[in-house]
Order: structure tokens, then C-alpha cells, then sequence
């Protein structure tokens, strides 16, 4: 179990709360969770932390923002609990989870560069996009053909909610205007590259909630810069956990 718990200083549930802006109720609450090793009792039934307390209480706080409350929480339980090597796969998960976001955040910008010069505004009807679609829309034969899949395979999409033809009112066909041929497109891109319908789905909503691809530019930058301080928090909740189990011993 490592150094003997008496032989380190002394501190009461407020000193480790006041540290971190915390709430000696938050302590107690960690404590529960198994997030902090179980305190020792005074005679009079009042905890006592030590500074391995505060060491679990800091890996825990670096922890979070890069593996969020679960996982930060399950990896202190497991070590606390002496299953190291529940600790390090915990933390290869996210990891991989980490690296599975930026693969995909790749992909979205390899099928939009792969977009932009299709959906470039040509001169005149030079343009594909133009070709694909009249003043109208276009129908299910022409805009499959265009993109080499079948028919079925836009059916298929429109199911999953890639892309939202309207009807036309007289025949009933399926009309697809400029919005869902970007949508195709990008449906098709990502398809070739392996995502699954239900991985597509939350991107294509991206690109219809920021208003088509330019301002979606600004998403992308957001989110490179999201997965770049999980990263970095990674790197901060990985020293803070070397150090307690350094102290732990």
C-alpha cells in the first residue's frame, strides 16, 4: 500500500478544498467515489487527508479536461484500488478516442476540399454543380448518375437523413436542389472514405447548421483547436498521474 499514511503531514477536508476552489462537501463527495484513497478518522470521527490526498485530488482536477468526469474518475478508482493496469487502458482509450476524432476531423476536410472545386460558382452554366442542378433541382436519375452510385443509394441517404429532397407537387419525384447536392457530395466523399451513415449524419448537420461550407471553415478551426487542448490536457492530467502514483509508491 505504500508509505504509511500517519507519516505524512496532516490536513483537514477545508485545506484541500481551499486549494482548488473547492467545497469541503466536494472533498467528502470524492472521497465516496473512491476518487480520493479513504480518509483516516480522528477519535472523534473527523477525516484527515495527507498529501497523497492531494496528490490524487490533483491528478483527478488534471484528469478531467482531457478525459472528462467518467473516465478521470474510473482511472483514480482503479489505482486507489491497486488495478494500475485498469488505470493505463482507461487511458489508452482516450487516447484513441482522441485519435479517432482527428481522423475523422481529416476526413470531413479531405471530402470538402475534395467539394470545393465542384461547388465553386462557375461563369455561367460552366460549373458541375450547375450541370447537376437546374432552376428547379434536379431528380434521383441524374444526380446518382453524377455521383456514380445508384438511385437506391440516395434513398438509402435520404433515410438516414443525409440528404432532404423536397417532392415535386405534381409527380410526387424526388427533387434535389443545390443544398442537397452538396449534401450528396459530401455524403459520397465520406462514404469512400469508410465512415458509417450514422457518422456522416452529425457532420452534414454541421454543414447545413453553420449555413453551407465557407462558414463551416470556422467550425473546422474550432475544432482543431479543441482537440489540440485535449491533447495538451492529456499531456498535464499524464504528469499529475505519474506524480501520485510516484507518491502513492
Amino acid at each position: 500500500m505504500g508509505p504509511n499514511l500517519q507519516s505524512r503531514v496532516r490536513l483537514r477536508p477545508v485545506d484541500l478544498a481551499r486549494e482548488h476552489g473547492l467545497s469541503t462537501q466536494a472533498i467528502r463527495n470524492y472521497e465516496e467515489a473512491g476518487i480520493l484513497p479513504a480518509a483516516r478518522r480522528t477519535p472523534h470521527g473527523y477525516r484527515t487527508y495527507t498529501s497523497l490526498h492531494a496528490g490524487a485530488l490533483r491528478a483527478f482536477l488534471a484528469l478531467l479536461p482531457g478525459h472528462g468526469h467518467r473516465t478521470a474518475t474510473s482511472i483514480l478508482r482503479a489505482v486507489n484500488q491497486g488495478k494500475d493496469d485498469e488505470a493505463f487502458r482507461l487511458v489508452d482509450e482516450s487516447h484513441a478516442e482522441l485519435l479517432d476524432d482527428r481522423r475523422t476531423l481529416q476526413a470531413v476536410e479531405r471530402a470538402l476540399g475534395d467539394l470545393e472545386p465542384a461547388m465553386a460558382p462557375g461563369p455561367g452554366a460552366g460549373s458541375e454543380s450547375a450541370a447537376v442542378t437546374g432552376p428547379d433541382g434536379t431528380f434521383i436519375g441524374p444526380l446518382a448518375g453524377k455521383l456514380g452510385v445508384r438511385p437506391a443509394t440516395l434513398r438509402k441517404w435520404e433515410g438516414a437523413g443525409l440528404v432532404r429532397p423536397r417532392r415535386d407537387p405534381r409527380t410526387g419525384y424526388r427533387v434535389y436542389d443545390d443544398a442537397d447536392v452538396r449534401d450528396a457530395r459530401l455524403a459520397h466523399q465520406l462514404r469512400r472514405g469508410g465512415y458509417l451513415l450514422e457518422q456522416i449524419a452529425p457532420l452534414i448537420a454541421q454543414v447545413r447548421a453553420a449555413g453551407g461550407l465557407e462558414p463551416l471553415e470556422a467550425a473546422l478551426r474550432d475544432w482543431h483547436g479543441r482537440l489540440s487542448a485535449r491533447g495538451r490536457a492529456m499531456l498535464t492530467g499524464a504528469a499529475e498521474l505519474e506524480a501520485y502514483l510516484r507518491e502513492r509508491g
